[in-house]
């Protein structure tokens, strides 16, 4: 791969009044390195932890700062994430 290759960075607001999280789905193309930031809202909720329970991933969303996730792209998969109660839902997609 080549040190010139443009990072896969998509964002995903995260907000409990508005169902969850927006976009639910994310796809990123294999082969290039890929970020998933979470964007904070005022009304978090139980949404103040994003568990990607397949990439042992736990982090809290204090509803101030963005949060950064590497996505794994060496091969096609799809992740699955929720919030800590595990009550709100989406997915990343690499294909």
């Amino acid at each position: 791969m080549s040190i010139f290759s443009k990072n896969q960075t998509k964002k995903v607001v995260v907000n409990a009044d508005n169902h969850g999280y927006k976009p639910a789905t994310v796809t990123f193309k294999v082969g290039k390195p890929a970020q998933l930031k979470f964007i904070p809202s005022n009304n978090m909720g139980c949404m103040n932890e994003v568990v990607f329970k397949d990439l042992g991933v736990d982090e809290k969303l204090d509803g101030k700062s963005e949060v950064i996730i590497n996505i794994p792209t060496d091969k096609p998969a799809t992740f699955n994430y929720a919030c800590g109660m595990d009550m709100f839902h989406g997915k990343v997609v690499v294909k």
